[in-house]
């Protein structure tokens, strides 16, 4: 599989701006006033409606095309479906080595930089937002690779991932900053705790790619976009929807992964 340089920079910018997006929900605590929750709620489900349609229709499609391809039918379609539960599994794991308490997910509010609520716990704050940047890390990690995969063997379907995860990022942002400028009082330290935080997706790649790029063949790609599939669908169902809800009314997030589908299904047919 010939990966040409241009091509190369191409995924790594699209995953460094999805995952330095963090940066964008950190600068919204600063400067805005208030969450604009029920953009959030439909922004979020738009972002799960993306990443599950694209997983399912297009990027399990493409594995399983791949290793069928390379493998035959009845061993190549094994392969597929264990590489995509796989790929849930390694997520789940991740997921499992984040202390709740620090949970990156948890839903926090640009209000809760009210001063007046400020009391007793300044030091725990404090651990809550650095513990958080590293679970974010944890997270994104995954991400990265599943991003600058994705752009890799498809750009179009990359910009796609990589503009959902964007999304689902910048919650992210204001879940590490809120905690840290609410115990330092400094919004400098905040931001660029939550923007690094970030990092680890395009680190995520390029540690990816330096491990895997000499065996790339049809197996590994198909492998690895199956297992990219199975993180997509888990972190939507498990982290995305579950925060959209808790930002917003229920339907509001609905509303959103259906447009999220809708969009991706006829971006796709445009391309065909």
């Amino acid at each position: 599989m010939d990966l040409g340089w241009n091509n190369l920079l191409f995924a790594f910018g699209l995953t460094l701006f999805a995952g330095l997006s963090t940066g964008i929900g950190s600068a919204l605590a600063f400067f805005a006033k208030r969450t604009n929750t029920r953009f959030l709620s439909v922004a979020l489900g738009f972002s799960a409606g993306v990443m599950i349609y694209v997983s399912m229709t297009e990027i399990f499609t493409k594995a399983k095309d791949s290793l069928v391809g390379a493998l035959g039918v009845k061993a190549g379609s094994w392969v597929t479906v264990a590489a995509f539960f796989g790929g849930i599994l390694l997520i789940t794991v991740i997921d499992k080595l984040v202390p709740s308490v620090e949970n990156p997910h948890e839903c926090r509010m640009i209000e809760d930089l009210d001063p007046g609520m400020k009391a007793k716990c300044e030091g725990n704050l404090m651990r809550i937002g650095t513990f958080t940047a590293l679970a974010i890390a944890i997270h994104n990690f995954p991400e990265g690779l599943a991003t600058f995969t994705s752009a890799i063997k498809d750009p179009t379907l990359g910009i796609a991932i990589a503009v959902a995860i964007a999304i689902h990022n910048i919650p992210e942002g204001i879940a590490v900053s809120v905690p840290v400028y609410y115990a330092t009082d400094n919004r400098k330290k905040a931001f660029v705790l939550s923007f690094l935080s970030g990092l680890s997706e395009p680190v995520g790649a390029i540690i990816g790619y330096s491990i895997l790029y000499r065996f790339f063949n049809d197996v590994v790609y198909g492998i690895l976009f199956a297992a990219v599939a199975g993180i997509m669908v888990f972190i939507s169902l498990d982290e995305l929807l579950p925060t959209a809800r808790e930002y917003g009314e229920a339907h509001l997030s609905i509303y959103g992964l259906v447009a999220g589908m809708l969009v991706m299904a006829v971006s796709l047919l445009l391309f065909i």
